[in-house]
């Protein structure tokens, strides 16, 4: 309670979940507004702690119509860009070429999805050795709005599961990240 600190929370709908009861958004103000309870009123005063320990900002997804729009989306694949740390990444690996409009496309600019889909991704190009995202990779990457008639909480089944008669490949050992580039924050410390 008293931290001199600010808590970055993120979550989906967090004012239908009644966790800081229902709000109303008020497009004057462009914030969402919490009513008073009158249980939570005691001798006149109002002692709703917890929500007035929360500003709710809401994020929507990217949009990709106006060059202003496309140009956000960009900067933020920009911002993971730098982040990635694959062995044979390249600048432009996330921002050049046709690859803003396909990520665009597989997530429609929803920042979970784009952020699920990256993530497998350089999970994938580490196992496979390839160290490097492109759309080749990406496109062996499922996701739920890839098949929207999957309930959400169904397991993705792959459309070719491996059989018994199929060869297996031998275990592969673990990519060795003991040396991987810890990015610019690490190399500004030193």
């Amino acid at each position: 309670m008293s931290l001199d600190v600010t808590l970055i929370l993120t979550g989906v709908n967090i004012p239908g979940t009644g966790l800081l009861r229902e709000a109303t958004w008020n497009k004057k103000t462009r914030q969402w507004e919490m009513p008073p309870l009158e249980s939570t009123r005691i001798h006149g005063l109002e002692i709703t702690q917890t929500e007035h320990r929360f500003e709710l900002i809401e994020i929507d997804r990217f949009r990709y119509t106006t060059p202003k729009q496309i140009q956000a989306f960009v900067n933020h694949l920009e911002g993971i860009e730098q982040h990635l740390r694959l062995l044979n990444a390249k600048a432009g690996m996330l921002t050049g070429g046709t690859m803003p409009e396909y990520l665009m496309r597989r997530t429609g600019g929803v920042i979970g999805l784009l952020g699920r889909l990256l993530e497998d991704g350089a999970q994938e190009a580490m196992e496979s050795e390839k160290e490097l995202i492109d759309e080749s990779l990406l496109d062996e990457i499922v996701l739920r709005r890839d098949a929207p008639d999957q309930a959400p909480d169904e397991p993705v089944i792959p459309t070719d599961p491996p059989t018994a008669d199929k060869k297996t490949k031998p275990a592969k050992r673990p990519r060795n990240a003991v040396f991987d580039d810890a990015g610019p924050a690490a190399r500004a410390g030193a």
